[in-house]
């Protein structure tokens, strides 16, 4: 949680979770319900159904996944006893000022970045990105192979012969490869340029479609491939690229966002001078 309490919120929630009586009782009523509520009084300090709707969203995501009436009584507990606790102090130390002056600017600044990305994202622009994404596409060469795995360049001259006489190569593939793919022939299916490792990679992008070549080392030994068919990759559907374009689309417009408030923004830097950059990790100063 962002701004931090001296009791750990899972201890407190799990205090309170053993009865969860409101919600249940109130469920017909959450869509009209008034987050000025008045729930419980600490000490003459109120607090709100707002109040408790806020911590919620701030709670660690493995209690955010609990049901609502599951919760509801832990974070009211909560909050009673941070508003208990909290009154025992007579004046906040000047740390918690800070922390609280620093997470006020925290969320407020979330919430312009959080306007400014949700506004980003609209069908118009997605269609826009995607038909400048799809011009700029370049289709690449796909390949449909497969191959023979032996462990010795002779074994694998002797197959090339055979497989480019009459021998079937899925059947040599199954009696002589020792590769995983042997069972099925040697078939490796479609992939594209750098998938393979090297050599191989570089092997089957010289041949044409029925060509058996080899032997070709690799790290995994020797092997005879034979190229089946080629096909030019074709551009990804809109659907596949909206996640990858809608967060870019949300990125741009944070980015500027936060270019165009902050360039329109007063700023001052002081003189740093002969500060040591490690006083920012001496918290004994906040008690000053």
């Amino acid at each position: 949680m962002p701004i931090r309490t001296a009791l750990k919120l899972g201890t407190a929630l799990a205090l309170g979770l053993a009865t969860p009586t409101f919600a249940q009782d109130t469920a017909t009523e959450a869509a009209t319900a008034d987050p000025a509520m008045v729930l419980a009084t600490v000490n003459g300090t109120d607090i709100t159904l707002g109040h408790m709707i806020a911590l919620k969203s701030q709670l660690p995501q493995q209690y955010q996944e609990l049901p609502d009436d599951v919760l509801f009584d832990g974070v009211l507990e909560q909050l009673i006893r941070q508003t208990a606790m909290a009154d025992t102090v007579t004046e906040a130390p000047r740390a918690v000022e800070l922390r609280v002056e620093n997470e006020r600017r925290a969320l407020l600044a979330q919430d312009v970045v959080n306007d400014a990305a949700e506004g980003a994202v609209t069908d118009e622009a997605v269609q826009q990105a995607y038909e400048a994404a799809i011009a700029e596409f370049e289709g690449s060469t796909e390949y449909n192979a497969a191959h023979i795995l032996v462990e010795t360049e002779e074994e694998a001259q002797t197959l090339v012969e055979q497989a480019q006489g009459d021998a079937d190569f899925a059947e040599l593939a199954k009696e002589h490869s020792t590769g995983p793919s042997g069972p099925n022939g040697g078939a490796l299916g479609w992939f594209g340029p750098g998938m393979m490792v090297q050599p191989f990679d570089e092997a089957v992008q010289g041949m044409e479609p029925g060509d058996v070549a080899g032997p070709v080392q690799t790290q995994f030994g020797w092997h005879v491939i034979k190229l089946n068919e080629t096909r030019t990759a074709e551009a990804p559907s809109l659907d596949e690229l909206r996640p990858e374009i809608e967060a870019q689309l949300r990125e741009q417009a944070v980015a500027a966002k936060v270019e165009e408030i902050t360039a329109a923004a007063e700023v001052e830097r002081a003189e740093i001078g002969d500060l040591d950059p490690s006083v920012l990790s001496n918290l004994e100063l906040l008690s000053q």
